[in-house]
């Protein structure tokens, strides 16, 4: 007896690899930019916090770029042969990451950027002293840079233990390997290592970008100019907390899910079979 193959439903199939979070999210995102454009209090207040956008970008990536290369760096030495860079390291981390990250962006603000400023001038003496440059002072010290700052180190350790992580999930017997091959420690590193490291390292490590996206929304305790910040100012003066925080709530919403769906779509397609 022939048993015919079930029909393909392709629209049906489709339908179920619809994430309905997604559609309910672009539903809102509609609405919500319907309202902004119909309403004219909220197109008002979208054209006075919509330049803080570019703040918070700003912030992000550099904190988030400094920060990665420091984690890595914090990383290698953790799984460095040398127990000295090894506790130098541990060191770091554990301090680091046990402080909060608003009490981080007041001490890097209010002590250590006076500390930074006494010593380059101390190691500028001898220049200053002959009359070729200024001594600084911290008011030259912008809050961004020193928002910035203050993150890089927060979001570092955290970074590092990603990297970590990673780093030793790649099995020892292909760095041996390498090894016996003939391959150097860098090229063993950039060759062998870090391909496979990277698949452990994305989700995490995108989970972390998001994480400050968000948590630079604490910079306005500095007086930085983000999107919480103008918000916090245009509410002070208007009164329209509800409007106002519902179009911070939404442009943060929109930059975070933008980046988790990008990070999303990268992983899938690094988990793919090669070749496929």
């Amino acid at each position: 007896m022939n048993v015919s193959p079930p029909r393909r439903r392709p629209v049906a199939d489709a339908l179920n690899r619809v994430p309905w979070w997604l559609v309910a999210t672009v539903i809102g995102a509609l609405l919500v930019a319907w309202a902004m454009v119909a309403d004219q209090g909220y197109n008002q207040i979208f054209s006075a916090l919509v330049r803080g956008v570019l703040t918070t970008l700003y912030v992000t990536l550099l904190a988030f770029f400094f920060a990665s290369v420091l984690g890595l760096l914090i990383a290698v030495m953790r799984t460095s042969p040398s127990r000295v860079l090894r506790e130098i390291a541990t060191f770091y981390t554990e301090i680091i990451r046990g402080i909060p990250i608003l009490v981080m962006l007041f001490y890097i603000a209010f002590v250590g950027a006076p500390w930074l400023v006494e010593a380059v001038n101390f190691i500028a003496a001898p220049v200053i002293g002959l009359g070729w440059i200024e001594p600084l002072t911290v008011r030259q010290f912008d809050f961004t840079w020193r928002a910035i700052f203050a993150l890089t180190i927060a979001y570092s350790a955290f970074l590092a233990e990603i990297f970590r992580a990673g780093i030793q999930a790649v099995d020892v017997g292909q760095v041996e390997a390498g090894k016996a091959l003939g391959l150097r420690p860098w090229h063993r590193f950039r060759h062998v290592v870090a391909p496979q490291a990277i698949r452990t390292i994305l989700p995490p490590y995108g989970n972390d970008f998001v994480a400050m996206i968000k948590d630079s929304a604490l910079v306005s305790a500095l007086g930085v100019q983000d999107i919480t910040q103008l918000g916090k100012v245009y509410s002070a003066s208007t009164f329209k907390f509800f409007e106002t925080y519902n179009i911070v709530a939404f442009l943060y919403l929109i930059m975070t899910l933008s980046l988790s769906l990008v990070v999303r779509a990268i992983e899938h397609r690094m988990n793919r079979p090669f070749g496929s």
